[in-house]
């Protein structure tokens, strides 16, 4: 055990440590004794401890450590709130939010870019496209009507084509780019049926009827008489075309169709194939370049059929 001595404290230093102490005792004296026992029971507790230690402690030491502990003396008190204090924690906790920060800020960013990339660079692009489209009309239709006028000397077409173009003009003006684009489209299908060359030519190959009969719906004392034909253009190649079926009323591209035909010609046709399997006039119709609509043999009636 330690001599008076061995354990020298100034007063302070023995001041703390007796507050200290008294901390790790005042719970059991307090459940123990009354407020005003605590005091003198206090000072008596802690000469004991101090004296199991062998250290003796002057009597106004200790209760000098008792009026401390009841003034919080050598207690730490944290500042309070305030505007500084803030910025203070937000400092110490930088590595915390930092890291959130940072992942908040690159996940805007790649919001933001996704957002120009997908969303508004296509939307300036088609805008800045439609607008050139658009400026770029008049010409276009200057050039389609030209394009028309070398394709075909008839007047008629000529002034449809003029009269496309005026419309789409006209459209322009009042901002109804719809109309507009409409004239373009005519103007080229206009220009794209003028260029077409083509024969129509009868089918007489296995597996597809040469000749078909109807009776239609509207009057069953009529028999229509039909020649499945298909359009071959000057490379051999069978182009698909547009055909109005007169059962339905319904357009249809198709490489093949029933053309409506007199009964004289779907009888002479049938005899020519029954004499060796071929039809030797084969030819039923001729689409020339500059015409619009096909130049049909005699007897060739309006009317076609798609199915059969």
């Amino acid at each position: 055990m330690a001599s008076k001595s061995d354990a020298p404290l100034d007063d302070l230093m023995m001041a703390m440590d007796v507050v200290d102490t008294l901390r790790h005792e005042e719970g059991q004296v307090a459940r123990e004794l009354k407020a005003d026992e605590r005091d003198a029971a206090m000072v008596k507790r802690l000469r004991e401890v101090y004296a199991a230690q062998g250290i003796e402690v002057p009597d106004h030491i200790l209760k000098a450590g008792v009026e401390d502990l009841k003034r919080d003396r050598f207690v730490y008190s944290p500042p309070s709130a305030g505007f500084q204090r803030t910025l203070a924690m937000v400092y110490i906790s930088r590595s915390t939010w930092s890291k959130w920060l940072a992942g908040a800020v690159a996940v805007l960013v790649i919001a933001v870019a996704a957002w120009y990339f997908l969303v508004s660079l296509p939307r300036q692009q088609a805008e800045e496209q439609l607008l050139a489209r658009l400026q770029a009309l008049p010409a276009t239709y200057t050039e389609l009507v030209d394009r028309i006028g070398d394709l075909t000397e008839i007047e008629d077409i000529e002034v449809k084509a003029q009269s496309l173009a005026d419309d789409g003009n006209l459209a322009l003006k009042d901002s109804n780019n719809d109309a507009a684009f409409k004239a373009e489209a005519d103007l080229r299908e206009l220009a794209s049926g003028l260029q077409e060359v083509f024969e129509v030519k009868i089918i007489s190959r296995e597996g597809v009827p040469t000749g078909i009969t109807r009776i239609p719906e509207a009057n069953a004392d009529t028999e229509n008489y039909y020649i499945v034909v298909e359009a071959i253009d000057p490379d051999g190649n069978v182009l698909r075309r547009s055909i109005v079926s007169e059962e339905n009323s319904t357009a249809e591209v198709v490489d093949k169709w029933g053309q409506r035909v007199s009964e004289n010609i779907y009888n002479a046709v049938r005899r020519d194939k029954m004499e060796d399997g071929i039809v030797q006039k084969g030819t039923l119709g001729q689409k020339r370049r500059g015409e619009l609509d096909i130049k049909w043999r005699s007897g060739v009636q309006d009317g076609a059929i798609t199915k059969w």
